[in-house]
């Protein structure tokens, strides 16, 4: 007897992400409905993913650092990190605003009149500094901040390699239970289908006209920007630099880029995101390590999406940007995608910031807030796949250095 063949995650969430645009168009005229009775099953399961998250990054960044046993290792895939998100992040501010003066002549002029729009306040960088170090060590956990979590994990993983055998059963410990919510996490995952049409469906039913109104085109924009930036960037490092072809870094990706589209969060997609790059063959430590600081810094759709977001805003009110002010919106985006890390709504403080850097009213944000979630949806794609590109990256450098190493020790016992 033939065993019957079982539909892909992808291909799942793939005919679910469809019924839920489907269901969303035809419940239209009763986006309330569908606030009240759909969405609340999407946020039950949003919520479980953003459960697992904080001891899976704990947990296996542990596990990853006392499987390395070499401090320095980490030290050096924290700076191929840190170095490969800063760089992305310029590209995509770059393209932003070199797509927003592109359509620039198609923006709809809209009236600035009674604008008002209060910014949330901008966290200085040595508070960001501060930030990163937990003072309690409940807190962190309590409150998902991720940098506080991968700081803590760091920390213990260090003390564990350093006192060595006496840590043996801390280690059998912390691996045990590693296993345990990895598991926990491939049952949580197995529910992603049912998430993404919950969490789709609504946001359908209440932005549906505003999807084909007035700012079709700033959407037009950015959306065109976000595919240019994944398939030429993220594409050009993938092949370069991880030894990758592109067209199975985008196929592998596929459940990961439907669920962040869906659910417009970087931190819930992180389960997904983890499993995507450990089927791709990227080292369990490194991605486990890469992918939450990303999910944390790196923001390259949201630079995109204040790229063209500042030259549509700046229109409205009949400015011209200059040279000098583009050049100066991309440094103040690409410092702030560390500085407002792990911030609510991280996209509008950044965006406020970038603004006041050159010049432009802040009120202006208020005419894009309206649609601020198909903007996300958009660009929380693009920042989690700049994650997992840069997890096969440096999975595929350090894989490299591994081997020169191996060959080099070869050597010098065979002389």
């Amino acid at each position: 007897m033939k065993e019957k063949r079982k539909l892909s995650l992808a291909m799942q969430i793939f005919i679910a992400l469809v019924l839920a645009i489907i269901a969303g168009l035809l419940l239209g005229n009763h986006a309330e409905f569908a606030e009240s009775y759909i969405k609340p099953f999407g946020t039950i399961f949003l919520n479980l993913l953003k459960f697992i998250v904080v001891p899976i990054v704990l947990f296996s960044i542990m596990s990853g650092i006392i499987s390395m046993q070499d401090i320095r290792k980490v030290g050096s895939i924290g700076l191929k990190t840190v170095i490969y998100y800063l760089c992305t992040t310029a590209f995509a501010i770059t393209i932003g605003l070199i797509g927003g003066n592109l359509f620039k002549g198609l923006f709809p002029v809209v009236a600035t009149t009674n604008l008002t729009y209060e910014a949330a306040e901008a966290t200085s960088f040595m508070d960001t500094l501060v930030n990163i170090f937990p003072s309690n060590f409940i807190q962190p956990m309590s409150e998902a901040n991720m940098l506080q979590v991968i700081v803590m994990a760091l920390l213990i993983g260090f003390a564990i390699i350093l006192i060595g055998d006496e840590a043996s059963m801390v280690i059998r410990g912390v691996n045990s239970l590693n296993a345990v919510f990895m598991k926990c996490m491939e049952m949580i995952l197995k529910l992603s289908p049912i998430g993404v049409f919950c969490l789709l469906c609504p946001v359908v039913a209440t932005n549906g006209a505003a999807i084909i109104g007035s700012l079709a085109m700033v959407l037009l924009a950015a959306y065109i920007c976000y595919i240019v930036h994944a398939v030429v960037v993220y594409s050009t490092a993938v092949r370069t630099m991880g030894g990758m072809n592109p067209a199975a870094f985008f196929k592998g990706m596929l459940p990961a880029i439907m669920f962040a589209f869906s659910s417009a969060s970087s931190v819930g997609t992180l389960p997904i995101n983890l499993e995507c790059t450990e089927k791709m063959g990227a080292s369990r430590e490194i991605a486990s390590f890469v992918l939450p600081l990303g999910a944390t810094i790196n923001m390259d759709g949201t630079a995109i999406y204040q790229g063209v977001c500042a030259i549509f805003i700046a229109a409205c009110y009949g400015i011209n940007l200059t040279f000098p002010q583009m050049l100066t919106i991309v440094l103040t985006a690409t410092l702030a995608s560390i500085g407002t890390a792990g911030v609510p709504g991280a996209g509008m403080v950044m965006l406020a910031m970038v603004l006041t850097s050159v010049g432009l009213p802040v009120d202006g944000i208020a005419l894009v807030a309206g649609v601020d979630r198909i903007f996300d949806m958009g660009r929380t794609v693009v920042n989690i796949t700049g994650d997992a590109s840069c997890t096969m990256i440096v999975s595929n450098l350090e894989r490299k250095k591994d081997m020169k190493r191996a060959q080099k020790q070869n050597a010098l016992r065979n002389k």
